[in-house]
């Protein structure tokens, strides 16, 4: 398979995940900002930050917006010019596609073009203006269906392995993010509620479909320990670090066998071994609450540097 082929394979899982991500994060906000007794910015700001859309965001609005909720929706919604809204992911996905259209089967491209273009209509405007739950929705369950017919209509081979391998290391560093961000700003609020903090706990076990999977494994209070402990290491959560990291070690494996030397890809396979087992010991190791914060930061610096290498290896990127 030739470069740009597996560069745009890669991109297009990670622009479908970041979409499905994205959209939850703000469907789960809204309705969060109806329920939980905590300031407009408490809420929304630790949208901002997770979608690495902060310094932008304060630049062109001023740090004040940070709390007017519907300038974060619009602006992680419809801004051409933010590489995380959804307008723009959708269209870079879709772009991705069409790149390297022989590659994916029809269903998935049809799937993903026809997302790209109901953004384009006023059909689209209207829902997001007056059922805003039901735009999210759409919007969410759109990129599912994408990503669930990768697995299903295309062949299972190093295609699809490439695309997945973007999904995994996409959704390592949201799940993460996602979590710092929130622990800090729960432990940062004004107020400390233990009611309003399950809450906010709750929201973010929604932001990563992970509610239902969390009640079966862990009956009781929502308590932050426990949801960290949850997305960071069940191994059989899809959307748990531990999983994610498992998963994109072996897309890569089946691309770049660890014993075929002369395949590029080694520094990159090694990477995503080495962290596995970091998460594997920090799953055996007691405190995890006492360093929470640098355990995140090394997740989500290891998950970049991973993209970065990757990039040079697979794909001729300097």
């Amino acid at each position: 398979m030739i470069a740009r082929i597996a560069d745009h394979l890669f991109w297009f899982g990670r622009y479908l995940e970041r979409v499905e991500t994205t959209a939850r994060q703000l469907f789960v906000t809204h309705n969060l900002a109806l329920d939980a007794d905590l300031p407009s910015a408490d809420l929304w700001r630790p949208v901002i930050i997770t979608t690495g859309e902060s310094v932008p965001f304060h630049d062109r609005y001023g740090a004040g917006a940070m709390g007017d909720g519907e300038r974060v929706q619009n602006h992680l919604t419809w801004d051409t010019e933010s590489w995380v809204s959804l307008r723009r992911s959708v269209a870079m996905a879709r772009d991705n596609a069409r790149g390297m259209r022989e590659v994916v089967s029809l269903e998935v491209w049809q799937a993903v073009n026809e997302l790209h273009l109901w953004f384009d209509t006023d059909a689209a405007r209207h829902l997001y203006d007056t059922h805003r739950y039901d735009f999210y929705r759409h919007v969410q369950r759109s990129a599912q269906l994408a990503l669930g017919l990768t697995q299903g209509t295309m062949l299972h081979d190093e295609a699809l392995d490439l695309l997945w391998l973007g999904v995994f290391l996409e959704r390592i560093g949201q799940i993460a993010r996602t979590l710092d961000v929130h622990h800090h700003a729960l432990s940062q609020a004004r107020v400390q509620d233990h009611a309003v903090d399950a809450v906010v706990w709750i929201g973010v076990l929604r932001t990563s479909c992970a509610l239902e999977p969390y009640t079966k494994r862990r009956p009781g209070q929502v308590t932050a320990q426990a949801v960290a402990e949850f997305l960071l290491f069940q191994p059989d959560f899809p959307r748990s670090v531990r999983f994610a990291v498992r998963e994109a070690y072996a897309c890569l494996g089946r691309v770049r066998p660890p014993q075929s030397r002369e395949l590029p890809g080694g520094k990159t396979l090694e990477a995503l071994r080495v962290l596995g087992h970091w998460v594997d010991d920090q799953a055996r190791s007691p405190g995890l609450m006492n360093e929470l914060h640098a355990a995140l930061t090394h997740v989500v610096d290891e998950s970049t540097r991973i993209g970065a290498l990757l990039g040079r290896e697979l794909f001729g990127n300097p």
